[in-house]
């Protein structure tokens, strides 16, 4: 072997092992992290006398309660520091010599991205309902309360953010991101959508056996829908759709109609 395809090999050998690393501490610093702690709060939960569904899991709740002004300081905080792993995807894509645009998170095609976003948000989110009622129902899951609140002035703009930057944070990441190293690190195509769709079932655990279930689907869907649009864009969306519309839903209808579960 000759010096020069020595060099190359150690190139290509730092880039795989670069590459696997920098995924290993995106997940560790994001996601990942959020799958282990939803399995340790969902055996917690399973181990609790009288059952998932006589527990409750809040997604938006206060952070000083009876303080407003604290609580919109710790909200707005919350928001931006879970989209730092945003950022580091963002760096690292930079520094690969490429950018978020070759997941297709930009603004090339706005229309696009919202009017497909709006279709799947229809079908994911009326799909989605009904299967979490179906499976609360049936002891499988934990009682999801969207938001709790206080009934102040910033309420329902702190819900709309929440939707967004969650929808940001799992697109890019478990979607785009996720798929592309895992792709470039040589995985299958089949491999590389089970992974992706376990790990987003993995960090809705905390709600129970049918937020795991119904999420992985939810995965596969959006995995098949990647590959066809090469775009993130319609996909996280969707996600902000669907999230405001359950948060802001709640908000509006918990405790005024009989089929809306609340804590």
């Amino acid at each position: 072997m000759t010096i020069t395809s020595l060099e190359n090999t150690e190139d290509s050998a730092l880039t795989r092992r670069t590459r696997r690393d920098e995924l290993v501490l995106v997940l560790a610093l994001s996601l990942g992290a959020s799958g282990l702690a939803a399995l340790i709060k969902f055996v917690g939960s399973l181990t609790r006398p009288g059952g998932l569904s006589s527990q409750a899991a809040t997604l938006v709740g206060s952070r000083a309660p009876g303080r407003p002004w604290l609580d919109l300081a710790w909200q707005l905080f919350g928001i931006a520091t879970a989209l730092v792993p945003v950022a580091l995807v963002a760096h690292l894509l930079t520094r690969e010599g490429t950018s978020l645009r070759v997941i297709g998170f930009d603004r090339r095609r706005p229309w696009f991205d919202l009017g497909w976003g709006a279709v799947v948000a229809a079908g994911v989110g009326g799909t989605g309902l009904a299967f979490y009622l179906g499976a609360r129902a049936a002891g499988f899951n934990l009682t999801v309360v969207p938001e709790s609140l206080p009934d102040v002035w910033w309420k329902i703009p702190v819900l709309i953010l929440s939707a967004i930057q969650n929808a940001v944070l799992e697109e890019v990441i478990v979607l785009g991101y996720v798929l592309r190293r895992l792709g470039q690190l040589g995985w299958s195509w089949p491999a590389t959508v089970a992974f992706s769709s376990v790990l987003r079932g993995s960090y809705h655990l905390y709600q129970g056996i049918g937020g795991f279930v119904g999420n992985l689907a939810m995965g596969v869907l959006f995995c098949l829908l990647y590959r066809r649009w090469g775009r993130v864009g319609p996909l996280a969306a969707a996600h902000a759709l669907i999230d405001i519309v359950a948060f802001v839903g709640y908000a509006l209808l918990a405790g005024k109609v009989s089929w809306l579960p609340t804590a």
